[in-house]
């Protein structure tokens, strides 16, 4: 007999390895609005079917533990078993042997900490606090709360002029979201369960790119109240947008020449083509709003003659302002800001990186921006310099991986040291000093330390900084608008200030910088709140018929990701990078949406919200 053989995999296990990945779906895909009481108890029961059971806490802890709960979630018990419980939990947490108890022991900890009032509900009064107000996960991790469900299915049936009005009822840029929406959307779609979660922005892409021209709705009749709208970004538009279709008169003030805010003078054309977005902006306007450009409120015009002249103001004036590194060097000619570069992209004023080495300071999709920008700018060689590990980049993994493709260098596990000043006092190079991941932080993170290595000179002509925007906030606060620390406008949650009358504020400037459809989220708010504010009770509606939907086919099938332009052709332009789907490939991947509205928890509240 053989001393040794060669081990496989028994069929127990081939099967227990797929039923891991079926359940790591379902986790991925599990919705919003489940109880957190009752997620915890499964969370630990599957830890405890991890453990090896041979220390007491795992083998004994964790299971009364889980009985503990059950008793909970029974409403049997009196209100001490939560401290039974948190006591069991750090007995576990102190002295098992490994961490799989440990781990398991803080899941329970956590959820004590983070949602203890669903513990105490649940006790005291029997019932759940979860709520199936918007069971449809997309519909409810969409900021807007689009109808996505409805769109996908009149895109199915090749209604696109249809799947547009509909988007439009919650979101006036259709178009500015099919191209660069960051889909948090698909986050937990139930799709997932079955193979993976649907192209959603893709079809939302294929539905604007096919509508043609959709003439916008009717507005309801003038009312004689008059807004003025401080900033001409997504937010400040998508607001005037819905307060003109509720019959009020609206002003935007704009400081640039150019109405967009970030979507112009913050995203690359090769993103979002800017003949898209000038066209999607006048179809805005052509609702009768009123536009003053290249007036910035303080200077041209004074805050209190606005709040004077109108019966309500709304500020939405962004995040445009940079953010310094706070090392030597960073005022040497050649270093500049990604907010001013991009600035100067969005009015084509082309900045000329010929033959230059490039250093890029950051790891968001900001600095992916300005790093590809470069390369399209003549660059010789961009190195984007990130303190973390890739991995740990905010940027989009699809946005570092086309920068690499493109020519760019990630340079991770560095951070900016200080900048090398030449002749002129022209910066010539980036010191970096290499770091080591470490612990993780208050966010989980894992935080980078100083490695006992020397710093590294990367030699830079230029050198672009991308590591967060400011708000320009000083001439509000002159007018008494109140801040926080952050420079952010303090607004309450109804988007007003709590110190001003008849004046709100959302967006980037309330809640720092963020996404193009969480700044029309916000503007859906303040429309609504101004509107009532003005004692009326407007409703935003869309007569969209939606057809019943088929049984869907549940086969797994692969979904389709859109396709991009080849790298070496791509780099050297700024024309859509992007290609749409074929017809054939919007058919398919529509086929595979399982309408949650309609069927399972979408139905137990009727599934579309079909006004606000």
């Amino acid at each position: 007999m053989s001393r040794l053989e060669v081990k496989t995999p028994s069929q127990a296990q081939a099967v227990v390895e797929q039923l891991y990945r079926n359940m790591e779906g379902r986790i991925a895909a599990s919705p919003p609005g489940l109880c957190p009481v009752d997620m915890a108890l499964n969370f630990l029961n599957l830890c405890q079917a991890q453990t090896c059971g041979k220390c007491v806490p795992c083998r004994i802890g964790l299971s009364q533990i889980s009985d503990m709960i059950r008793e909970v979630l029974d409403g049997e018990p009196d209100i001490g078993i939560l401290r039974r419980i948190e006591n069991t939990a750090q007995v576990i947490v102190d002295s098992a042997d490994c961490a799989i108890g440990i781990d398991a022991a803080n899941l329970v900890l956590m959820g004590l900490k983070g949602f203890r009032d669903d513990y105490e509900e649940h006790i005291l009064h029997h019932r759940c606090l979860g709520s199936l107000e918007n069971p449809v996960p997309c519909v409810a991790l969409c900021p807007a709360g689009v109808d996505i469900p409805s769109y996908i299915s009149l895109v199915k049936e090749g209604r696109y002029a249809d799947a547009v009005r509909l988007i439009r009822k919650d979101n006036p840029f259709p178009t500015a979201c099919a191209y660069i929406c960051e889909h948090p959307c698909e986050a937990r779609c139930r799709r997932g369960m079955v193979d993976d979660a649907l192209n959603i922005r893709g079809l939302k892409r294929y539905a604007v790119d096919n509508a043609g021209d959709v003439p916008q709705p009717r507005c309801a009749p003038s009312n004689g109240k008059k807004i003025a709208v401080i900033g001409g970004g997504p937010g400040g538009l998508s607001a005037a947008y819905y307060l003109v279709l509720m019959g009020h008169h609206v002003a935007i003030y704009e400081k640039r020449q150019k109405l967009g805010g970030m979507m112009r003078y913050g995203i690359p054309s090769y993103r979002f083509p800017r003949e898209k977005l000038d066209a999607e902006i006048e179809s805005i306007l052509s609702l009768g709003i009123e536009v003053h450009t290249g007036v910035k409120v303080g200077n041209e015009i004074s805050f209190e003659e606005l709040k004077a002249n109108y019966d309500c103001l709304y500020i939405s004036i962004g995040a445009h302002t940079d953010k310094k590194v706070g090392i030597e060097g960073e005022d040497s000619i050649g270093v500049i800001s990604a907010v001013e570069m991009l600035g100067k992209i969005g009015d084509d004023e082309m900045p000329d990186f010929t033959g230059q080495n490039v250093v890029v300071v950051g790891g968001g999709n900001v600095a992916m921006d300005v790093t590809r920008s470069a390369i399209r700018l003549g660059a010789k060689k961009v190195t984007c310099v990130y303190r973390r590990r890739q991995e740990d980049m905010t940027a989009q993994a699809e946005e570092v991986e086309g920068a690499i493709a493109e020519g760019a260098e990630i340079l991770p596990l560095h951070a900016p040291l200080r900048i090398e000043e030449g002749a002129g006092h022209h910066v010539t190079a980036l010191w970096a000093q290499p770091q080591i991941i470490g612990e993780h932080d208050k966010a989980n993170r894992p935080r980078p330390n100083t490695a006992s290595v020397e710093p590294v000179r990367l030699p830079a002509d230029t050198i672009i900084v991308a590591i967060g925007q400011g708000i320009e906030s000083h001439g509000l606060e002159e007018a008494g608008v109140k801040l926080q620390r952050s420079g952010a406008l303090v607004a309450r949650p109804d988007t007003q200030l709590p110190n001003m009358e008849a004046v709100f504020a959302g967006g980037d400037c309330a809640t720092g910088p963020a996404t193009v459809i969480k700044a029309i989220a916000a503007a859906k708010v303040v429309a609504a709140n101004i509107d009532e504010y003005l004692g009326y009770n407007h409703k935003i509606t869309c007569d969209v018929e939606i057809s019943a939907p088929l049984c869907s086919d549940l086969r797994p099938r692969g979904r389709v990701n859109p396709s991009e332009r080849e790298a070496s052709e791509r780099k050297c332009d700024f024309n859509c990078i992007e290609c749409g789907m074929t017809h054939e490939e919007a058919v398919q991947e529509a086929g595979r949406c399982l309408r949650c509205d309609y069927f399972g928890y979408g139905s137990f509240k009727g599934g579309r919200v079909e006004k606000w």
